[in-house]
């Protein structure tokens, strides 16, 4: 008897990659798909269970299934449809503590994989440059989807010491973008002109959508020799980008404005439907962040195939040509970091 795979978001673009993907590994003999509503794209041959997660009712389906491996994709940033942040929020922390209590039932359970995020580790002005998976957060998030991250986790460690026999792989992703990015992020850089906040220029990592289901394939296997598919993990692209880089090579314009006016913005466009521009989010375009990789290749045995300036050039040539031309836009950009500037931060850099 082979493996049998359940995995949780099927109806998001990524999940249902992710179990196409899980399908052509050797020894899988059926996946089960979850979700709470059908998916509009193709499952393969997966076993699609129409069910809501922060319902009792996982724990029949995990049961029933028989799963010996749990991959949960259902904690994300961005509502389903028409979904707002309180469905958000619940999908993310009901969701994992009902699966979690299924899992826990489960005589058949073995391994178990969680998409987190290094949301956890917030923003804030005092971070150290670049996190470490056991670096002690100094500002934990107050709201949003990183704090979302931060009681999924904890669950997930409850989980880990109450049945030690399970191995448990959290992945904490980078952004993830990519052609079918869904995420708050991408629907930033995806806004005509972007609002930044005045005297900083953030440094920020990516992950490719593509290594993202490499990556979870990778922790739902065996772990090979020399490698330990168990532990917590940072997942991103080598290197990183300025915010203002991204601003270039997207060929739109920046529009730095003072951080009171920036949150204005953000409720503007969160309003609109736009994007989610939460305080959180916010934080990030100001602060930045930088995550160390080293536990990913040498533990894990994972290498992207994107670097994080590959990942966002593939994102820009999904995203189609921007309002101006990069080089008019870089001189642009120049000339704004000539002028005087009140504030802290970086200074912009050239490409």
């Amino acid at each position: 008897m082979g493996k049998v795979v359940l995995v949780t978001g099927v109806a998001r673009r990524l999940g249902g990659r992710f179990v196409r993907r899980i399908q052509r590994d050797a020894g899988v003999e059926r996946v089960v798909a979850v979700d709470v509503v059908p998916p509009e794209h193709d499952l393969g041959d997966a076993d699609f269970v129409q069910a809501d997660i922060r319902q009792p009712t996982i724990a029949r389906v995990l049961a029933e299934s028989g799963a010996d491996t749990v991959v949960h994709m259902d904690v994300t940033a961005t509502a389903l449809g028409s979904g707002g942040r309180t469905g958000v929020k619940e999908t993310n922390v009901i969701g994992t503590m009902q699966l979690l209590g299924a899992c826990q039932k489960s005589p058949t359970v073995t391994r178990l994989v969680v998409k987190s995020s290094t949301n956890v580790y917030g923003s804030a002005s005092r971070d150290p440059a670049v996190f470490s998976e056991t670096t002690p957060v100094k500002s934990l998030p107050s709201g949003g989807f990183a704090k979302d991250t931060v009681e999924v986790e904890g669950y997930v460690r409850g989980f880990a010491r109450r049945r030690p026999d399970v191995a448990v792989c959290v992945l904490r992703f980078a952004n993830i973008l990519g052609p079918s990015a869904d995420s708050p992020l991408a629907s930033y850089f995806s806004l005509p002109v972007l609002p930044t906040v005045l005297g900083y220029d953030p440094r920020l990592q990516f992950v490719h959508e593509d290594d993202v289901i490499d990556v979870l394939g990778i922790g739902a296997r065996e772990p090979g020799r020399g490698t330990l598919n168990s532990g917590t993990f940072n997942i991103a692209g080598d290197g990183v980008l300025l915010l203002s880089q991204c601003s270039r090579r997207l060929g739109r314009p920046i529009v730095p404005l003072l951080l009171p006016a920036v949150t204005w913005a953000g409720t503007l466009v969160r309003t609109l439907g736009m994007s989610d521009f939460s305080p959180e989010q916010i934080r990030l375009l100001t602060h930045g962040r930088v995550v160390a990789t080293g536990q990913m290749r040498e533990t894990l045995g994972f290498q992207p195939k994107y670097t994080t300036a590959e990942t966002f050039a593939d994102f820009v040539r999904s995203r189609g040509p921007g309002l101006l031309p990069p080089e008019a836009l870089a001189r642009a950009v120049d000339r704004i970091a000539a002028l005087p500037v009140a504030g802290g931060g970086h200074p912009p850099s050239a490409d």
